[in-house]
């Protein structure tokens, strides 16, 4: 879904302390302005559960310029951390996307995020239930929701099991606080108990072997 990226700013993240849940205590940090081209850029939302966990696999791909960690789906404005978390606000737990289309396509970010999630799990992600961590997918224009519905059918016969992400009308985005930003270079020791302690990439392993966190073969 294309928008206006002439002003763009993903926040650095401060450390916080050793913690084993997709949370934290606020700090500040200055803004840093993301190196992209206003006039090819474009974004793609996804709710993958803790928002954490999903920066690493997108930020490494050829094209994306970055990843904000943030809110959608819910209906409270400018929601903070704490009241997304009461579950009270309808956000889901989500990352936004910001990439170049003429070098990476939007089939390749869904073949990431899928391979960086429990598509058989809609009652949130891994150790993380309830409504912040369900997974969904947020189509900007028709052209993604029929590339998102075409790769959920694929998973469907492939798993012989209904797959408990639902395709959603892109609402609005809302960035998280910035300690929440690229939080897994600035607190790895914490990022990686986490993903331990939450099973993640164990259940990851289970579902998409050699491919999991990763492209994998097309679906």
């Amino acid at each position: 879904m294309r928008r206006p990226l002439l002003t763009l700013f993903l926040p650095l993240a401060a450390l916080v302390a050793l913690g084993a849940a997709c949370a934290g205590s606020e700090s500040a940090a200055p803004p840093v302005a993301l190196d992209i081209d206003p006039a090819v850029a474009d974004t793609a939302v996804f709710a993958g559960g803790c928002f954490w966990c999903m920066e690493k696999p997108f930020e490494e791909l050829d094209g994306v310029a970055g990843v904000i960690s943030g809110f959608a789906g819910g209906t409270v404005p400018n929601p903070t951390y704490d009241e997304v978390s009461s579950k009270t606000t309808g956000h889901y737990e989500s990352v936004e996307v910001i990439y170049d289309p003429t070098v990476v396509s939007y089939d390749t970010l869904l073949q990431v995020y899928w391979h960086n999630v429990d598509p058989l799990d809609g009652g949130g992600q891994f150790c993380d239930r309830g409504s912040p961590y369900r997974p969904a997918i947020f189509a900007g224009t028709p052209a993604e929701r029929e590339a998102a519905e075409a790769t959920k059918a694929a998973l469907e016969e492939r798993f012989g099991r209904t797959v408990e992400v639902p395709v959603l009308d892109a609402a609005p985005f809302y960035a998280a606080e910035d300690y929440h930003q690229d939080f897994y270079r600035t607190n790895p020791v914490r990022y990686q108990s986490y993903r331990v302690g939450c099973r993640r990439d164990a259940r990851l392993d289970e579902l998409w072997g050699e491919s999991a966190g990763g492209l994998g073969p097309a679906l």
